[in-house]
């Protein structure tokens, strides 16, 4: 990942390839114009205190993830200006928004991309500042270039190479609070990559096996306490759910459950995510174009691995479990088939009246053996839904609870890492479309309000007094369009950094 150092040198000596700088939309005296934002006074005074003017003679106003290039004025180490856009100003003496960092810090990453060193010259008030504009670098320079042809510079193969070196300008390098922040930064930046890094490697390579084996290695490395079971231990302990679901693929299934502890911990958090590996939808198969990006089926799992390596990283005080019920969901002559039922881990029977509704059976395991140990709270999380695309679209991210308070708790650590979510109900009468005829309950219901319906499903699975809430990323875990921000085309990482700062918050005291 591209290195991160705080600086407090003067931007006009410092040796670096490019200088970034912050401009705003808009001002009293000029609504339409951009405005150049704190930190990039050194620059603006060396263009005669026009740079403003200058940037929007080029066409410039200062909108979110604007970028405009120009040459560094005389004097100056760097050849060249990045000029990234902020958005709106804010009011007067309010700061800027850490989101607004993030996003702009991002973009300026990416578009330095093949760039040795930049010196980011963001508006840094505080030390969160900081930490925003770090997190924003290290996500928006990520790539991933595992299977390109990286060739040789004598040829002219193979891609740009991501920046290789951010200096902060502004912030504190002696200062524990600066210090805090951009370690933060990097622990939470470098375990979102890696889920990213899970999400975007092809099925053929990436198995629950497979999986398995990375959470092994990295609990391994980070001092986490790791259990993998594996079919056979599946098949005793009686996973109907998770074995069901992996019952057509030549890769068997896996449960995996990773333990961080603090000795100083008053709170236990329990994480659990849906690992589909490969989603064709089994003998309910998906429809053609529905298939290609099914790798990502496993975001769920990605995201709960990740927030548990970076607690650990972080060390924080509370103890965080995660579930990852890996399967991969193929359709064959000892695939699951519609009409079939499954005895779950719980005990309970369910109707499978369709193949592809296979989250909710895999998760619905994993949230009973995670009710087992009778944690403060459970929070699963899951490409569940199309439903959930539909009502939220592809940037926010679905939440329902059996708290009113927890879910709300969810949304402000939601807000607070810069995840775009919303709060979902779970409408009692839906619940009647699961029954069934034949077994306890059936996977189905009905079709309107669908990601409701699969929220109300795993509230069953849920034990009796454990607060819990369901986070549905089917919208933003997977971005098939063009980068923005932060964030690149491809897997996410999304619902990380909301993980991340629920446990922080846990440890805090701050959750009920």
């Amino acid at each position: 990942m591209t290195a991160l150092t705080l600086s407090t040198a003067a931007v006009a000596g410092l040796r670096a390839d490019a200088i970034v700088i912050g401009v705003a939309k808009g001002s009293a005296s000029k609504p339409q114009g951009p405005v150049v934002a704190p930190g990039a006074e050194a620059v603006d005074q060396a263009y005669d205190g026009n740079l403003a003017g200058v940037l929007e003679t080029l066409g410039a106003s200062g909108a979110e993830g604007e970028v405009t290039k120009l040459p560094a004025p005389a004097g100056f180490k760097a050849p060249l200006v990045v000029a990234v856009g902020l958005g709106a100003r804010p009011e007067r003496d309010s700061g800027y928004d850490a989101e607004a960092l993030r996003k702009a810090a991002g973009v300026a990453a990416r578009a330095l991309t093949g760039t040795k060193k930049a010196a980011f010259a963001l508006p840094l008030a505080d030390a969160a500042d900081a930490g925003a504009v770090a997190e924003g670098v290290l996500l928006g320079a990520y790539s991933f270039d595992a299977y390109k042809d990286q060739g040789d510079a004598k040829n002219g193969k193979g891609g740009k190479a991501p920046l290789a070196e951010a200096a902060l300008l502004g912030g504190k390098p002696r200062d524990k609070a600066y210090k805090a922040a951009v370690e933060r930064a990097v622990a939470v930046s470098e375990e979102l990559n890696r889920a990213r890094d899970l999400i975007n490697t092809p099925p053929n390579d990436l198995n629950p096996e497979a999986f398995a084996a990375v959470a092994q290695a990295a609990a391994k490395e980070h001092g986490i306490k790791v259990q993998v079971l594996d079919e056979k231990a599946l098949v005793k302990g009686g996973y109907g759910g998770i074995l069901g679901v992996g019952a057509g693929s030549a890769s068997g299934p896996r449960l995996v459950k990773l333990s961080y502890t603090s000795s100083k911990a008053k709170r236990h958090l329990a994480l659990v995510g849906k690992g589909i590996t490969y989603d064709s939808g089994g003998i309910s198969l998906k429809p053609a174009g529905h298939n290609e990006t099914m790798k990502c089926d496993m975001s769920g799992a990605a995201a709960v691995f990740a927030a548990v390596v970076a607690a650990a990283r972080l060390g924080l005080e509370v103890n965080v479990t995660g579930w990852l019920a890996l399967a991969e969901n193929m359709p064959s002559g000892s695939a699951t088939r519609p009409g079939d039922v499954l005895r779950m881990y719980s005990g309970k029977t369910v109707e499978v009246l369709n193949t592809d509704a296979e989250g909710r059976l895999v998760l619905a395991d994993a949230l009973w053996a995670a009710s087992q140990e009778k944690p403060d709270a459970i929070v699963d999380v899951a490409t569940l839904t199309g439903a959930m695309v539909l009502a939220l679209g592809s940037r926010t991210f679905g939440i329902m609870a059996n708290d009113d308070d927890f879910r709300a708790a969810v949304q402000e650590a939601a807000e607070e890492a810069g995840e775009p979510a919303w709060p979902m109900p779970l409408p009692e009468h839906l619940r009647k479309g699961m029954e069934s005829s034949t077994a306890d309950i059936a996977n189905m219901g009905e079709r309107m309000g669908g990601g409701l319906v699969a929220g109300l499903f795993l509230r069953e699975f849920v034990g009796e007094g454990i607060t819990w809430a369901h986070l549905d990323i089917a919208g933003p875990a997977f971005n098939e369009g063009g980068p923005f921000g932060y964030t690149p085309k491809g897997g996410t990482g999304s619902a990380v950094r909301t993980l991340v700062r629920l446990a922080e918050r846990a440890a805090a005291g701050e959750l009920s």
